[in-house]
């Protein structure tokens, strides 16, 4: 099957670009999207530059981080209008100390986004939480609304598995994100950090990886060698490898799509990926 073939590594390599995140402004950047038509017209350069899909946060009129049905509706239809169905708009539901799992599961309904990205340890924060979210993973599986489930660590990863074990989790092939380091801890993390996750992946896992500065190009080298995938963008990181500063978020694009041809993958399109996610 398509997931199978990906996770050998044999064949395609999804590059995902994450543009611009919940706290950078265009003060960190001044080719930093914050409003829906910058945002389209990234998304038009990162899609020619080889990403199939983008993900994607919204921010209110101070700047601020947002979980908004209508704003998200509003970036995706300028995306749509930029680039059609070439690319996999994926929103965020990051709760970013503001929002509560009822309010980031509450937004996930509201949208009906294709793909959505959701942090294992803010969705279900404890056993409590465990019902709400299993009915929300069962619309999502039913509505084919593909997740991707945010991990920050191998003791994160094994409770994503417990939890599929249970039967709170739906989805017997999962789109996973490997998260190397953090904000705050940025300068710590290492490629080895990836060794981690991978020892206790399993076989049905699909996999990326994101990390922070610097060791995002080398995170997405690891991934194209190892059968993984990669997201990159100002987001997290605004470098190239050689330590200059990136142009825009298609220039870092660019930069993973040669490591994924460098190492003998293909990178996907929009269309294999609503093929190996199961999104109908």
């Amino acid at each position: 099957m398509a997931g199978e073939k990906i996770r050998t590594g044999a064949t395609r390599m999804i590059l995902m670009s994450a543009p611009n995140g919940a706290r950078k402004m265009p003060s960190d950047h001044p080719a930093l999207p914050i409003t829906a038509s910058d945002i389209a017209r990234t998304a038009a350069e990162v899609c020619e530059a080889g990403a199939s899909m983008i993900h994607v946060h919204v921010r209110d009129k101070a700047g601020a981080h947002l979980l908004d049905a209508a704003a998200y509706s509003q970036v995706t239809q300028a995306i749509r209008r930029e680039v059609g169905d070439r690319l996999v708009v994926q929103i965020t539901t990051e709760a970013v100390g503001r929002y509560t799992a009822a309010e980031q599961i509450k937004l996930v309904r509201e949208v009906r986004a294709e793909a959505v990205s959701l942090a294992v340890r803010e969705i279900i924060p404890d056993e409590e939480h465990e019902a709400e979210a299993a009915a929300l993973f069962n619309w999502m599986l039913a509505s084919h609304v593909a997740p991707q489930f945010i991990v920050y660590d191998a003791n994160d990863l094994r409770r994503f598995h417990a939890l599929r074990d249970k039967g709170v989790i739906p989805f017997e092939e999962a789109f996973l994100l490997f998260v190397l380091g953090r904000y705050s801890q940025a300068g710590t993390a290492s490629a080895r950090d990836l060794v981690d996750f991978l020892q206790v992946a399993q076989e049905r896992d699909i996999w990326s990886v994101c990390a922070f500065r610097d060791l995002e190009h080398k995170a997405t080298v690891l991934a194209a060698i190892l059968g993984g995938h990669a997201r990159v963008g100002f987001e997290n990181n605004t470098l190239l490898p050689d330590g200059t500063t990136a142009e825009n978020n298609a220039a870092l694009v660019r930069s993973a799509a040669q490591e994924a041809v460098r190492f003998d993958r293909t990178l996907a399109t929009a269309f294999e990926v609503r093929q190996i996610l199961g999104m109908g």
